[in-house]
């Protein structure tokens, strides 16, 4: 008898051990799956963010033309993005990478609706490739639209942007936009590789 109230006794402590366990990994879990969704909602955000800036960027690089009043029987002074390579490139450069953010939204919202889902590590490899187009046409741009501010004695170029003012701050605030992008590429890559390492 004695001995059976004792294993009595023994049976539910070790239950209640076991029980109170259980709470505490499903206490982990969840805490895991918040931050995995805090994460998601983080990149979703900033996605946001790195469309309004990069199309922002293309828009007003595409539409930076001015024409001064003045002119003579053979010339008319006009300057547009079309008339240098550098700046129709980043033109085509800044729409595709603004067009890849949105294609790249709904992948975003998998990672906010199913926070176990492999779409970060995706996401990841073309946030670099983006990273590296976008740094690449505002880098040659920025050197272009330092030479129409600035000039080159060296070389005997001119600087315009005394002539041409509308022109100059049109594609200098494409430029402003362009790196914009590319820090907000910089914080979803680190985003990315944080919640790949907490997997």
């Amino acid at each position: 008898m004695k001995s059976g109230d004792h294993s009595a006794i023994n049976v539910p402590e070790s239950s209640a051990v076991e029980k109170g366990k259980a709470p505490l990994i499903a206490t982990a879990r969840e805490q895991k799956s918040g931050l995995k969704k805090g994460l998601g909602i983080s990149d979703f955000l900033l996605r946001l963010g790195a469309i309004i800036a990069a199309l922002a960027a293309a828009a007003t690089m595409g539409t930076s033309d001015e024409t001064l009043p003045f002119f003579t029987q053979f010339f008319q002074f006009e300057a547009s993005y079309d008339d240098l390579p550098t700046f129709m490139f980043f033109v085509i450069a800044m729409a595709l990478v603004g067009g890849y953010l949105v294609l790249s939204l709904p992948f975003s919202i998998v990672t906010i609706v199913r926070p176990q889902a492999a779409a970060p590590r995706l996401l990841f490899i073309l946030d670099i490739f983006a990273l590296t187009l976008t740094t690449s046409a505002g880098a040659a741009a920025a050197a272009i639209v330092y030479l129409a501010h600035n000039g080159n004695p060296n070389t005997n170029w001119l600087a315009i942007c005394q002539q041409f003012g509308d022109f100059c701050q049109k594609v200098s605030g494409a430029v402003v936009a362009s790196f914009v992008t590319v820090v907000v590429f910089i914080l979803l890559i680190l985003l990315s590789g944080f919640a790949l390492k907490n997997h």
